[in-house]
């Protein structure tokens, strides 16, 4: 899943405010995996395809743009109001920028690189990732989306199985208020991957329609649980088997601590369905990230990950832990 925009409410302070990247969704990336080879080493040659596009989603929260537009025309929320009392703040509207430019730099361990259920390998994995986005107001309640981003995949240890993954989208948000901030969203997204960073050298390709409800529950003023169901249904791909069509509900809690440090955690429960092997698997996962915000375009955070995985076909149960941090950047225009 991909967290996107709340207008209006609890969510603009949490992404307009801040500015930040935000966690959840976990897009489509993809992810090349690792095969056990006789007796313990990894080679990229013996990766299949079937699992591509399945280590980041459930290992590190992926990286999007943080702004969000505050649909009301009044000042969000801030978690120290009660500082200064009930009265409202007059405030100059801010012009919507439609565009944001997005740079960030994870570094986690993974414990699991393969995703196997013997013999696991461990590694550390830096995946720098850019991406360039446009979202159109159309109306009041109604937002386009343009993306593309890049994210490149270096493995410490195993840099034969270094990848690429470049993904390209479009769509539509649609916000309804007056349906307890209901927000629905529509997407086309395709995914390429490719081996290291020569993208001319391409191995796997996806067209995908994504999508995505959820509604946001406001606790108070620094806190919101979020509860949604995103569906990612491949409508076309270069190789059958790594096909597969994915059914998630989540749910997903935020706090600011303080005006600079917030932490949010997800729970995520997933059913991945292939088109071909009759393979299904069963996937749980939750998340925890600490964010600290340097600056309006700059912020630091810790990010942390375990999955389970059960398989109708036994060989591809799994376990993986996953801790690290990264850097990034965004710039609003």
């Amino acid at each position: 899943m991909r967290n996107f925009p709340h207008f209006g409410g609890p969510a603009s302070e949490f992404e307009v405010r801040k500015s930040k990247f935000k966690i959840g969704r976990l897009l489509v990336f993809g992810t090349l995996l690792f095969m056990m080879e006789a007796p313990a080493a990894l080679r990229a040659q013996n990766v299949p395809q079937r699992d591509v596009a399945q280590i980041q989603t459930q290992t590190q929260p992926p990286f999007a743009p943080g702004f969000v537009p505050n649909a009301g025309g009044t000042t969000a929320p801030s978690p120290n109001d009660a500082d200064i009392g009930e009265q409202q703040i007059l405030k100059r509207e801010e012009q919507y920028q439609p565009f944001t430019l997005s740079l960030a730099s994870p570094i986690f361990y993974t414990s699991n690189v393969a995703l196997t259920n013997t013999n696991e390998k461990s590694d550390v994995v830096i995946a720098p990732v850019v991406g360039l986005y446009c979202d159109p107001r159309i109306t009041n309640s109604l937002y386009g989306h343009f993306g593309a981003r890049e994210q490149i995949f270096y493995y410490g240890k195993y840099t034969s199985f270094n990848f690429g993954s470049l993904d390209a989208e479009a769509g539509l948000s649609y916000h309804l208020p007056q349906w307890h901030n209901l927000l629905v969203r529509a997407e086309y997204d395709f995914n390429r991957l490719t081996s290291g960073d020569q993208l001319g050298a391409e191995f796997f390709s996806n067209q995908g329609i994504v999508l995505d409800a959820e509604v946001p529950f406001r606790l108070n003023r620094a806190q919101q649980l979020t509860v949604g169901v995103d569906t990612n249904l491949s409508v076309g791909a270069d190789h059958q088997s790594p096909r597969r069509n994915d059914y998630e509900a989540y749910l997903t809690y935020s706090i600011f601590l303080t005006r600079a440090l917030s932490i949010d955690a997800a729970g995520r429960f997933v059913v991945r369905e292939y088109h071909q092997n009759n393979r299904t698997d069963l996937s749980e996962i939750i998340s925890a990230t600490a964010n600290y915000q340097l600056t309006n375009w700059c912020t630091i955070s810790v990010i942390s990950s375990f999955a389970h995985s059960d398989s109708n076909q036994d060989v591809f149960d799994y376990n993986v832990g996953n801790i690290g941090g990264a850097i990034s950047l965004a710039l609003h225009f």
